[in-house]
């Protein structure tokens, strides 16, 4: 009997927002959901203390990153991911394709796989879609991801077929490797921004037999409409009973617009990454705690807010400590970041299960922006 399950508890009556219960080996996770991305098995500036206290039902970790440092066999011999980073909740992790073939001219891709140079020491690698799932299987996450070929923006049409094409063998390469009954394998929809090219991807994918599905090749700098486009119309191409992962996508604005569009789960590094440079979230839009404004606020970064930032500190202090060069600013701003967008989420779960979440939608949208 399989481990992972999804049920769909509801769709909002007046646009696609769903509401879901993902199942996996390591808890439930309820859907939509943002996961915080630990790169390199933690979220850069929190422990896992931290993580847990802001809500988090799943992280994703890289395994191109796992691979070169420490290597994914001393990560098998600590038990895997969960008892390497002492985390009991589920795990996502990515193939490493994103990684590998953003490395522009340090890398070559040939069918069988893709050779790289580690850009830290120059050292010759090789990943192919077999040793992905090596990769994955040895760090046990709960999701593992297809190795696919990402193609960049802008691009031309005739590199993005040969691209999909073979993102399709290599996924068949993966299904046949793939044995663990512990971990579920999700493949991924691209075909970059070509409307044909994505309904045929999609098309292929959702003739696989698996838990969950993936849109990747957003979030690689084309605008925003022309991502939400991508999602308009691949979105209702993907099967009902399947959890849909828009990956790379991490902004309030984005969230809301993907789960308007139908999307279950989303990751990306931005809360963390902009909080060490002094941005945090708020119903009101992003703000930068570096600025004189702050210099006398003794209130909260967000009002209301409940996570361990806002309850304990204030405007004025934390911009004290950036000014000061001291880490506890990034800390205590990434707390904020990563526990306002699970928030969102669960915020807007509640709406879809009422029918409301184009209210909730246009409510929050408006003051964002």
């Amino acid at each position: 009997m399989s481990k992972f399950s999804f049920s769909l508890k509801n769709t909002d009556n007046n646009s696609r927002a769903r509401a879901g219960v993902l199942n996996t080996p390591h808890g439930e996770i309820k859907t939509p959901v943002f996961m915080p991305v630990g790169t390199n098995s933690a979220v850069k500036m929190m422990t896992g203390h931290h993580l847990y206290e802001t809500n988090a039902q799943i992280v994703l970790s890289n395994s191109y990153h796992l691979y070169l440092r420490p290597g994914h066999k001393l990560v098998e011999k600590a038990g895997g991911l969960h008892k390497w980073m002492n985390w009991n909740k589920p795990i996502l992790t990515d193939s490493g394709g994103f990684q590998v073939f953003s490395l522009s001219n340090l890398r070559k891709i040939t069918e069988n796989g893709v050779e790289f140079c580690d850009p830290k020491t120059g050292t010759k690698h090789f990943i192919s879609p077999e040793k992905s799932m090596e990769i994955q299987n040895s760090l046990g996450a709960d999701i593992i991801m297809a190795f696919d070929e990402c193609a960049p923006y802008p691009c031309e049409y005739k590199d993005v077929v040969k691209a999909m094409d073979r993102t399709h063998r290599w996924l068949e390469k993966c299904i046949k490797v793939q044995k663990n009954a512990h971990q579920t394998l999700f493949p991924i929809v691209q075909g970059a921004f070509f409307d044909d090219l994505r309904k045929e991807c999609a098309n292929v994918i959702s003739s696989i037999d698996s838990v969950g599905v993936a849109i990747g090749g957003v979030s690689v700098g084309e605008p925003t409409e022309i991502k939400n486009h991508i999602v308009e119309i691949t979105a209702p191409l993907l099967p009902e009973d399947r959890p849909r992962y828009l990956m790379g996508v991490g902004t309030p604005e984005d969230l809301l617009d993907g789960v308007l569009r139908g999307i279950d789960m989303f990751d990306c590094v931005m809360p963390s990454r902009i909080a060490r440079h002094g941005s945090f979230f708020t119903k009101f839009g992003r703000k930068n705690i570096k600025i004189k404004e702050f210099e006398e606020d003794f209130t909260p970064l967000e009002e209301g807010c409940t996570c361990y930032a806002c309850q304990n500190h204030s405007k004025a202090y934390i911009r004290h400590l950036f000014r000061a060069k001291e880490a506890t600013a990034g800390i205590l701003m990434t707390i904020h970041n990563i526990h306002f967008l699970v928030k969102l989420m669960e915020n807007a779960r509640e709406a879809i299960l009422l029918n409301n979440y184009v209210d909730f939608y246009k409510e929050n949208f408006e003051r964002l922006s």
